[in-house]
């Protein structure tokens, strides 16, 4: 059960979208807004699949339903959350880092690279649309994780939106609501999400998509999610250090006593 036609399908359009993309960020000089397209990505790979696909279920539209919701909520959450903001600093070290030349060096280091991890992370998506097993419990449980990771990164991201808001917590660390019993509850809610696509590629008979939300776990563990935030955070902000000691990484759970 796998159509090398549609997936090469959703490969071109990535990149298409990619390149696009990096043309708009030459003269802006700001790579930045790639991360409102992350998750775009995902939502162009679903339609694509979708249309190219011989028949469609009830699944593969509860998918298109999840995936628009999810992708619309999160490009425009970073979007507002960037408007008017220099370059993110992680993105302003990288151009550092591959000066001179990083304008042509972004296409490949930045949007292209985006562009194949969200198109090999997808393959869950195209497992959906080209399964037709009937809906069953296998389903349900997925819808369910998606609503908990889905409440874990909408709420986290909005508590720490308005968190930042204030200029009293300049310097101040976020360890209230969510973010009182997971260090990264947006994080930990986005690996839900793509675990939940693979149950329903999994009810679709896909077990064989279990690639992507491996290498998206991955990613937010050990790349560019929870390593990449806390490399210098505690040089930083100093009251990070005892949030971390009491507080979990990644998992949810009760907050440990104070030393």
């Amino acid at each position: 059960m796998f159509d090398l036609d549609a997936y090469g399908a959703g490969l071109a359009v990535v990149l298409g979208i990619a390149v696009a993309a990096w043309l708009v960020s030459i003269p802006k000089r700001d790579v930045s807004f790639v991360d409102s397209l992350w998750s775009l990505f995902f939502l162009a790979l679903t339609v694509t699949y979708i249309a190219l696909a011989p028949a469609l279920t009830e699944r593969a539209y509860l998918l298109l339903f999840l995936v628009t919701v999810w992708a619309v909520r999160l490009s425009v959450f970073i979007t507002l959350r960037n408007l008017g903001q220099p370059e993110d600093r992680r993105y302003q070290a990288i151009r550092t880092d591959n000066e001179p030349g990083f304008w042509l060096k972004s296409l490949y280091l930045v949007f292209g690279l985006q562009a194949i991890l969200a198109w090999i992370i997808s393959l869950p998506l195209l497992g959906v649309v080209l399964g037709g097993a009937p809906l069953g419990w296998i389903d349900f449980a997925a819808v369910t994780l998606w609503l908990v990771g889905f409440g874990f990164e909408a709420i986290g991201d909005q508590q720490l939106a308005r968190f930042k808001a204030d200029p009293r917590n300049a310097g101040r660390v976020l360890d209230t609501g969510l973010w009182r019993y997971t260090r990264h509850p947006n994080y930990f809610g986005e690996a839900c999400i793509w675990w939940a696509y693979y149950l329903l590629a999994l009810a679709a008979g896909a077990w064989w998509t279990i690639i992507g939300p491996l290498l998206m776990t991955y990613l937010l563990l050990r790349i560019s999610g929870v390593s990449m935030l806390e490399k210098d955070i505690g040089e930083r902000r100093p009251a990070y250090r005892d949030y971390r000691r009491r507080t979990n990484t990644f998992v949810p759970g009760p907050p440990k006593a104070p030393a």
